[in-house]
This record gives C-alpha cells, structure tokens and sequence, in this order.
C-alpha cells in the first residue's frame, strides 16, 4: 500500500506536459510567435490562440506566473504530504493533529481493497471552520450571506455572527429530536438561506447531510430516503421559480408515502414557510410528523457545543446518476475534504478577502456543496444566494443581481451562458480583434465590479466562452473554467486567473496533487498530442471515499476498468501545448446543464409507461444545454404513434425522475438496432440522433440491419 513518502515524479509524463509551458511569460507582448491577446487591451476571437491577463491582475494575482505555478504544482506532485499537510496545519483549526502518516492510499484494484485517507486521526469541525474560526479572525460583522429572492425587491443577508446563532439553533434542535453524530438527514430545500444553514448545522452535531436537489420527484426522492434511511427530512412548503409555484411539500409527502411502502418510516418532517410561495394554511399538513421550522427552532439556544470529530469521518452523502439506473451514494469524509474545497476556491477563483462571490448552482449539487457552503465560507467569503430562475423577470435579472452586490466572482454554467447569449445579442466583427457588440440584458447594466468569471458543469464551447468573455466580462475578467465532478469534490484541472494564458475552451492544466493522465483502452498512459480516455494517477485530499453502502460499485465503477487509476468516465484531448480539452462522457451518462444523467434512469421511466414496449436514450448536442435526451421508443403492438401519447412518455419520465430529465425527442422505433447477442448498439442511434448517417459503420451484423433504415425514415416524424 503505497504510503505519503515523497514520489520520484519528475520525469513523469503530466509534470513534462505542464513543464513545457513554463517558459512561456505572463505578457503577451514579449512571445513574437504566438497569436494572443491581453485581457483589457483587446477582444478575444476566433483567431486567437491565447488569452493572456494583464500585467496588472497577474501582478496582484496569488499565482501570478506559469512559473509561480509549476513550482507550486511540482512540490505538491513530488511531496504532496508536505504541501498538504502545510496547508492544513496553517489555515484551520484542528482539535487533534494527524499521526505520523498524512496520506494512506491504495488505487489499484489488483493489489486488494481500494483505500483513501487523508490526515486520518486528526480531529476537527468544518462548520467550526466555516463560521466560529472566522469569527475569532474578526470576520464576526462580515457579510456572510446576501440572498436574492425570486421576486425583484426582496432580500435579506446575515453576518458571520448571525449565521453562526441561525445554525446553531438549528443544531440544537436537531439534536433534541435525538439526532447525533453518523445520522444521516435528508434535506429537500431550495436556495433560500435556510439551505446552507441546515448544511452547517448538520456538519456541526456530526450528522451526515444529503440534500436532494429540489427539483427531483417525489419518485427520485423516496429512493435517496430508503438508501440513507434518515432520523428527519427537512424541506419547506414551497418555491416561486420565476412565476410558477413548485409545492416542495406536496412532493414530499408522496415520496414518505413511498418510503413508507419500502419499510423507511420518518417521524419528524421539519418544514420551512416560504410566505413567498405559500401560506401555511393553505399548506397539506400530518399532524405528529410536520413540524414548522419556524414554531420549533427559533426558540433554542444561539451557541451549540462542537461535536469535533475524524478527518476520515463523514460529512455528506450526496447521490449521482449512474448508468445502472440506481442513483450512487457517493460519500464525501471531512478532514481532507475541507482543505481541498478551500484551497481551490482560494487559487483558482484568485480569492481576495474584499470579493463579493456569486455561484448560481443549486446546493442539490455538488458545485453548490464545495462553491456556494464549503469552499467560501471556509475562506471566511461574502456570497450571493438567489433563490429564483436566472431570467426571471427577464433575461438582465444576473446582471441586476451583479451590480446590485458589487458581485467580483461569477461562477456559473455554460448552459447559462448559452442560453443568456440567445437574448437580445448582435454582434458584428469589424477586424480580428475587434467586435460591436449589442446585448441589451447585458450592457444596460454596469457589471464593472466583475474581475473573475467561472464556468462548471460541462466543458464551454469556444463561441460561448468568448461571449462570456467579451461581453460579459468586458474582455478584461479571466474565466476560470473548471473541470471536476462530484465524485472528485473539487477543481481537478482549472486555470489559475492570474498565472495561465487561457484557450477558450480548454480547462488548461491541473491543479495542486492532481495528476492526470490520459490512456488509451488498454490502460497505457500516452503521451505528447492525444485523445483518450482521462484518468487521475495517485489520489488527491478532496477525492470521494467510497460510494455508500456498496464498496464494491465504488471499485468496479471507478478503478476497475484501468487498474492503478481513477478511470473519470470523461473523454479528455491534450493539444501541443499540453493544455487540456475535455470531450465528454464516455460512459451512458448524460450531462444536462450540468446534471449527470443515467441513461438508464430514463429508459427505465419511459418503460413503465403502459404504451411502452422498450426505450434507448443516447445524448445529443445542445445549443442550451450542452447535451440533450434523445429517446428512441418502441410502442406496444398495435399502438399508434401520436402527438398525445409523445407527450405522455414525456410527462412520465418528468413525475418520475424531475422536469430536467424530460427528453427532448422521442423517436419513434419499430425495433431498435441489435447485435444477435441483443446489445443495442448505442453507437448507431448516436449517429441517427446526431444526423450523421454518413457515419453509420458496418450495419451487417445487426441481427435485423432494415431497422435502421426504418429509423432513419421515422428521423422526423
């Protein structure tokens, strides 16, 4: 088992590939051989290769140079025990330090169990370190929160004092209802303050989180119920999403019902007003199991002790599509995931104790876990928590909600960026480098408080990034284009702002210990220019621990198909200049709007559909979102196609799994495209989805090769 003792890494192939871009300098001016830009002087666009910050952010810039940057990447690849413990032992507080041994890992399958620790015997709180080491730095009158809601006009914020009495009331009376440490408690609420106040309230009692996105069904939801089988579910009674009423509670009641069925029975549902979005009276009630939050928890005390507890011991389970059709728990400890989260909200956001953050992801992700709770309050950050949808009233409500807070980090999706950039903008190229550009919701407003943007969710297509870039930002704010998955709990290959010249579209290059590393299929590391498949060699603090209740999905899934690695389920390209290109999933999971998706979660819905003999889904370009659901559907005998029973399967696959998991086609099927063997072949209705029918392969194998011409037939009807 291979221990923390420092690695003889240099020669390695990812530290050669950072190393040859060392030489390059921060300033575009001094490389006559490269076409670049300087953000603030100039507009990116098509023709550049490189988009170089300033002299100036680069100057003021934490990393403020490739080679600032290689020194620290290579310490962290080569003695990542020292780099991390270093870190840790500085900038938190810990009751007990660690042992003698900072890492213990094990990542191939082969050489027994798989294993992950990181400062195992140390003692520590994350909302300690959120909230009352901050408060003891000074940051008690800090703004902590500002939170936006749906409505325009209506807000509210809490200083670091104030969140802390807020979570511990709430602690308090978690624990009065008999929940202790290890206890898991399932949290069904949408982006009002109260959310990341149940998060740190849990994580101060030892209790184990598991919000569930408020946007899946009740279906969904009972399913994550009986998994954790929790001592309470926490929600509110419902939600304005722009102008439509989710009633949170209703959908509640009907996964306890389900619940119930499976033998998980809960006694306490503890339930927010959202006056807002709905009254109490107007609220369905069971007497003896709901509960007001507002009746019960103001009413305990604002100081509650500290249930100190491991660095291996866990934090949150937060459950992820999987392509077997059951949602995978994955299981995130606290020690090691604490000092990963802040420091990557700290480097790759260039964090300044003046910024004013936004990130507009849901806490039902793991993107609001790390970078909307953890990773900036940790930092002792001031951010901005929205509660409505990002064009509500109109597609200027980010940008009101930009200039309204000084906001100076944005930190969003590319399906966003997409979808903003649809409304209202013209532009009209005039030479190279210079663009008119035209985006009402956009520049009426000032936005000059930006100085950092950020993408997460999917990789951001070129055109979108310099949108982003050139309007949004004013072509002077670096994008921090992060890729990273739930799993990984935090940024694995990201641009450092003030360090890197950025590609538009390329994630660049790693962060600090992460060394990743790209394969072909049978598992040989390859070097220089490449495509393949992206794995991570050696493990990293922030790096899930197991997948709850079944250790050995964790291993078939993750490090049995390439052995010695952490196999990401990403397809990943590296260009010559050794920055990183990310191509997508190469497993049957979706990415919508940065939703992992199951192809069998939908496929599985659209059969229990009574009309439904058999259903594929493959993923598909989208403008909006990235990738799209494209279902192919094959009805019962005898049942006709029609414009009702399409929206039916629609319908279905939404109440069972949530809106976001709607397909956006369903094509009809006769039959499906089948080896003899009865595999679909997947490869063939991607082409069909994707109209690449000049594309389809050899189809003579097929045990009925007419069927494909039938599809392509049925393509748009």
């Amino acid at each position: 088992m291979a221990s923390s003792s420092p690695k003889n890494l240099t020669t390695t192939n990812h530290l050669r590939h950072v190393e040859s871009m060392a030489s390059l300098p921060s300033g575009a001016g001094k490389i006559s051989h490269l076409n670049a830009v300087i953000l603030g002087e100039a507009l990116a666009s098509e023709e550049n290769d490189f988009v170089f910050p300033s002299d100036d952010f680069s100057r003021q810039a934490l990393i403020p140079s490739p080679h600032k940057y290689l020194e620290m990447y290579k310490r962290s690849i080569e003695d990542p025990a020292g780099f991390w413990s270093g870190i840790a032992s500085s900038e938190f507080y810990w009751k007990q330090k660690w042992g003698d041994q900072v890492c213990s890992e094990n990542l191939d399958v082969r050489k027994g169990d798989i294993k992950i620790e990181w400062f195992k015997g140390g003692i520590t709180n994350i909302c300690y370190n959120c909230l009352d080491r901050n408060i003891d730095a000074g940051l008690a009158d800090k703004i902590a929160l500002y939170w936006e809601s749906n409505e325009p006009g209506f807000d509210a914020h809490l200083t670091y004092s104030q969140l802390l009495h807020r979570v511990c009331q709430l602690a308090n009376y978690l624990k009065s209802i008999g929940v202790r440490k290890g206890d898991a408690v399932i949290v069904y609420l949408p982006m009002l303050m109260e959310l990341p106040i149940t998060m740190l309230a849990c994580a101060r009692i030892g209790a184990v989180h598991s919000v569930v996105f408020a946007g899946f069904s009740s279906e969904s939801l009972a399913q994550r119920i009986v998994d954790c089988k929790p001592k309470v579910v926490i929600t509110c009674n419902a939600v304005k999403r722009g102008p439509k009423t989710i009633h949170l509670k209703d959908i509640v009641d009907a996964a306890l019902v389900e619940s119930a069925k499976n033998g998980i029975s809960i006694d306490v549902c503890l339930t927010y007003e959202n006056q807002s979005a709905l009254k109490k009276e107007s609220t369905k009630w069971q007497e003896g199991r709901d509960v007001w939050w507002e009746d019960v928890v103001p009413k305990y005390p604002t100081t509650c002790d500290v249930e100190w507890v491991d660095a291996e011991d866990p934090l949150f389970l937060l459950y992820t599509s999987g392509s077997t059709g059951k949602p995978k728990g994955v299981l995130h400890t606290t020690g090691g995931y604490m000092v990963y989260t802040a420091t990557t909200f700290k480097y790759a956001f260039d964090y300044k104790e003046s910024d004013v953050y936004w990130c507009t992801a849901d806490c039902g992700w793991i993107t609001g876990h790390s970078y909307v709770t953890y990773g900036p309050k940790l930092n002792g950050a001031t951010v901005v928590v929205y509660e409505g949808a990002p064009n509500y009233p109109d597609s200027g409500r980010c940008w009101d909600i930009v200039d309204k807070y000084k906001v100076t980090i944005f930190y969003t999706a590319p399906t966003l960026v997409r979808s903003l950039m649809r409304d209202g903008d013209e532009a009209s190229c005039i030479s190279n480098l210079v663009y008119t550009l035209k985006s009402l919701y956009v520049t009426r407003y000032s936005r000059k408080s930006l100085r950092v943007l950020g993408s997460v969710g999917e990789p951001i297509n070129p055109s979108a990034w310099r949108w982003f870039f050139n309007v949004v930002g004013g072509s002077r704010c670096p994008i921090s284009d992060t890729w990273w998955q739930t799993e990984t709990g935090g940024f694995m290959i990201t641009p450092l702002p003030g360090a890197w010249p950025q590609k538009p579209g390329s994630a660049t290059f790693p962060f600090f210990g992460v060394q990743p590393v790209i394969v072909d299929e049978k598992g040989t590391e390859i070097d220089g220019e490449c495509s393949g498949y992206l794995c991570v060699k050696g493990s990293w603090p922030g790096a899930f621990r197991t997948l709850y209740g079944d250790h050995e999905r964790y291993e078939t899934t993750y490090f049995r198909p390439f052995p010695g690695y952490y196999f990401t389920g990403d397809g990943c390209s590296r260009d010559k200049d050794g920055y990183h290109w990310l191509t997508g999933r190469v497993d049957d999971v979706i990415n919508v709007s940065g939703h992992r998706i199951g192809t069998a979660e939908v496929e599985s819905a659209l059969v229990s559909h009574p009309q439904c003999a058999e259903a594929a889904v493959v993923g598909v370009e989208h403008e909006v979102k990235g990738q799209g659901i494209y279902a192919f559907v094959t009805l019962v005998e005898g049942v006709p196609y029609s414009e009702e029973l399409r929206k039916s399967l629609i319908l279905t696959v939404r109440n069972q799994i949530g809106a976001f998991a709607a397909p956006d086609k369903i094509h009809w099927a006769p039959g499906l495209p089948k080896t003899r063997s009865g595999k679909i072949m997947r490869r063939i209705l991607r082409k069909i989805a994707s109209r690449q029918l000049d594309e389809l392969g050899d189809v003579s194998t097929l045990a009925e090769p007419g069927v494909v011409d039938q599809l392509i037939a049925l393509a748009d009807s």
